[in-house]
């Protein structure tokens, strides 16, 4: 059996032709066009949805953002999307495709997509963040995902590491997304250019308007002043937050995507030292800390992953 896997963003939709072994066969990448209302959207993702089906292809699996009842298939509401109101998503796709569709949380999706497809593959116990505009995350324990009361637990991203912090999009002040996503990232890249304009950073970049975390973290790789400051805060923030999960969970692996994720070792080789100054003894050595190897795909994947789980695999 193949599976179709959609990966549902504000901008642009992918949606993908996976084998059972997390091969992605063919893709479809269009905008998303939010503007033109949500009738328009289900029925241009409808559309490729068929483009890419066969008789092998009974379900498909949706990774929306936002909140989300993933048992009845309706996206109450999403940020990205102004018009989704109590969107019945999936009887709307089944109606124009004849597929059986199933829904879930982008963020959960990444973390099913590790678990059946990535680092998480052969784990009961994983924390998974991507690291992207904001930070998103879920969580499996016992090899089922954890979701909450409510089914919107798991908001990894919203933890407070830095009490009276920057403000987040969420309206808290301090949060994990407020300080080391890639679009704060750039705010303290714009922040610090007043006092920091020779830094490499701003070479790299060539104006600091384009500055990002990719040429943050190229210049903290040569050893910028101003780069490893803003590094060493990213890292931080970051290693309070893993810690916190690593006593909470007790996972066997955390796992970081998102564009950040390809940062490297001058990511991970002060994140894994610094998330050990913040456990208790007897943590150390219980997990480990990998970057994901899906990143392009994270999302078509963990997307076909959705109808995995909840078909038994």
């Amino acid at each position: 059996m193949k599976l179709i896997g959609v990966d549902l963003g504000g901008t642009t939709f992918s949606v993908g032709l996976v084998s059972e072994d997390g091969k992605i066969l063919k893709k479809i990448t269009r905008d998303t066009l939010v503007v033109n209302g949500k009738d328009d959207v289900i029925r241009r993702v409808s559309e490729a949805i068929l483009e890419l089906s066969d008789e092998e292809t009974p379900y498909v699996g949706i990774g929306s953002p936002g909140s989300i009842d993933r048992e009845k298939g309706i996206v109450r509401f999403s940020p990205n999307f102004p018009d989704w109101y109590n969107v019945h998503l999936t009887e709307e796709i089944s109606k124009r495709t004849g597929k059986k569709v199933f829904l879930e949380n982008d963020a959960n999706a990444f973390v099913l997509g590790e678990k059946w497809f990535g680092a998480g593959k052969g784990h009961d116990h994983i924390v998974a963040l991507t690291l992207g505009t904001g930070i998103g995350g879920g969580v499996v324990t016992h090899g089922h995902l954890l979701t909450g009361k409510d089914g919107i637990g798991a908001e990894l991203g919203h933890v407070v590491v830095e009490p009276n912090g920057p403000m987040c999009n969420c309206g808290t002040r301090g949060c994990l997304e407020a300080i080391s996503s890639a679009t704060a990232i750039r705010r303290f890249l714009r922040e610090g250019y007043k006092k920091y304009h020779e830094s490499l950073v701003y070479k790299l970049a060539g104006t600091p308007e384009k500055a990002d975390a990719k040429h943050l973290f190229d210049a903290a790789r040569q050893g910028d002043r101003f780069a490893l400051m803003i590094r060493d805060r990213v890292v931080d923030a970051l290693a309070r937050a893993i810690a916190g999960y690593i006593h909470i969970f007790n996972p066997e692996v955390v796992i970081i995507g998102g564009g950040i994720s390809k940062a490297g070792d001058v990511l991970f080789v002060p994140l894994k030292e610094r998330v050990i100054d913040y456990i208790m003894p007897s943590f150390v050595g219980t997990y480990e800390i990998v970057p994901s190897p899906l990143v392009e795909d994270a999302g078509i994947l963990g997307a076909a992953s959705i109808i995995k789980e909840r078909i038994g695999g």
